[in-house]
Parts: C-alpha cells; sequence; structure tokens
C-alpha cells in the first residue's frame, strides 16, 4: 500500500464527529498517523502549531482543546494522560508545523489543504445554489404578480425590500456600501438569501392562496410579508439583513470555484468535485 494511501485512510478511520456535526481528531489518533514515534515529541508540534494560530489572529483555544485522561495501569492505578481535541483546520496547523522531512507530514499537509478547501468550496458552493434558486424563484413571483395585475414592478419589488430591511432598494445599497448598479442579491450572503426566499416564496404563495388581484394590494401583500420575515428574524434573535455585511460579487465565486474545484480533484488524484 503506497504511504499516501494508508495515511489517507488512517486519517478517515480516525476523524470523529462532534454534537454540532463538526469534524474531529484526538491528538494521540494524529501521533503514529504523522510518524511521530513519541508523544512527546508531537506534543510540541502541537504546541507550535496553536502558537502559530494565535499568530495570525485567530483564537486558538476553539481549535485545539487540551484534555486530560485517565487511564488504568497496573494494578489498578489510574494515570493522567494529556490529548488533545483538534478541529480540521488544528491538524492542518499541525501539518504544516511538522517535521517536513517526514513522508507522513507531507501526505498529511496534502490531505488537510484538501479538506480545508473543499470545505471552503462546500460553503460558496451552497451560496451559488441558494442564489440560482432566488433568482428562478423572483421569476415564478413576477409572473404570478403579472397575473394578479401588477404593471409597476420596481414598485412592487422595492415594497418587499421595504418590508424586509425597513428601507427601499437604493437606501439598503448605500448602507452596505454597493455600487447603485450592482443586483444586491449578487453581493449578499447565504443568511440573507434565505430570507429573500422565504420572501418571495410566501408572497407567491399567498397571491395565489387569497387569490389576490389589483397592483395595490399585491404592492401591500410584499410588504407585509416582508415585514413578518423580519420579525420571524429579529424574534429568534438572528441579524437583522440591512446589518449583515456584504459579501464579494457571486461572477468572482463562481469563477474561484472552477479553479479550485480543479485543485482540489487533482490534489489527490481525485478527479473532478462532482466526484464528491
Amino acid at each position: 500500500m503506497e504511504p499516501l494511501d494508508f495515511v489517507v485512510r488512517a486519517l478517515d478511520a480516525k476523524k470523529r464527529m462532534a454534537p454540532n456535526g463538526e469534524e474531529y481528531w484526538m491528538g494521540r489518533d494524529l501521533q503514529p498517523i504523522m510518524g511521530y514515534d513519541t508523544w512527546r515529541r508531537f506534543d510540541e508540534v502541537i504546541r507550535k502549531a496553536v502558537q502559530a494560530c494565535d499568530n495570525s489572529g485567530i483564537n486558538s483555544s476553539y481549535h485545539f482543546v487540551d484534555t486530560d485522561k485517565v487511564i488504568k495501569a497496573g494494578k489498578g492505578a489510574e494515570l493522567k494522560r494529556g490529548d488533545w481535541y483538534l478541529t480540521r483546520y488544528a491538524c492542518y496547523l499541525i501539518a504544516m508545523n511538522g517535521d517536513a522531512s517526514k513522508a507522513e507530514i507531507a501526505t498529511t499537509q496534502t490531505y488537510f489543504t484538501v479538506q480545508t478547501r473543499r470545505q471552503e468550496i462546500s460553503d460558496e458552493e451552497r451560496r451559488v445554489a441558494l442564489r440560482e434558486t432566488v433568482r428562478v424563484s423572483n421569476k415564478i413571483l413576477a409572473g404570478t404578480a403579472k397575473e394578479a395585475g401588477v404593471t409597476r414592478f420596481d414598485h412592487f419589488n422595492n415594497a418587499g425590500y421595504m418590508g424586509l430591511y425597513g428601507m427601499g432598494l437604493p437606501d439598503i445599497k448605500v448602507r452596505k456600501r454597493i455600487d447603485a448598479k450592482e443586483n444586491l442579491l449578487d453581493r449578499v450572503g447565504r443568511a440573507e438569501l434565505a430570507m429573500h426566499e422565504f420572501r418571495i416564496t410566501q408572497t407567491q404563495q399567498k397571491l395565489e392562496r387569497e387569490r389576490i388581484h389589483g397592483e395595490s394590494a399585491a404592492i401591500n401583500t410584499h410588504r407585509k410579508v416582508g415585514e413578518e420575515v423580519r420579525e420571524a428574524v429579529r424574534r429568534i434573535g438572528g441579524t437583522l439583513p440591512e446589518n449583515l455585511p456584504a459579501e464579494e460579487p457571486i461572477s468572482a465565486v463562481k469563477r474561484r470555484l472552477k479553479t479550485k474545484n480543479r485543485a482540489a480533484g487533482s490534489l489527490l488524484g481525485q478527479g473532478s468535485s462532482n466526484e464528491r
């Protein structure tokens, strides 16, 4: 078996899942996989990685959690044995601070680089997919609104923004420092897109379900639904949409995804990202 195969399979086998769904590893499990024969030497590498994390401005206490496990020794004696709970990012930093001459370290670096990139890509892919869903939902809403008698779609659309944000579209862009010519929905993140998807689908369904007719009635409906979504966010303690930061343009994310997918897929010789 090639070293790459052994390390990858071992890392996959030792991966654990926290109650919140996040992956993590234990330091003692990683020690032999990364080619260290003593815990003392490997613990030194972990602490070096902790320092690197802090130096980068990231809170290391989230990614590195040290612990003492009690183990049974001879004649019933109990001994404390140090260990670490490590996130994927912590493992990545450990690999980067390990002995580069070890084949195991080089392979582990590759493994966690791929895993870290895939997580980033996954978040971005979800944003791109949700943006497309919102685009399609808006087309359906426009058709329903037209059947309800809407002709001034700028007024109709702005009513939804007024309800959700408490301000019109021009003011939203000013607040978020988005150029007036840009599409707002191309510059918001997943949480904000999800609010819009709910606003759009609920307005469309309400117009159909209650057979609302007349432009004024449709505009008023759109605004009220937006207000209800806003109140729901406030009620559960979420961040109101006008207080969420603008994100990079969705077009830039799409371009980067194409590049990253090819890079991540080829790094371990696993083909395209579609195989994931």
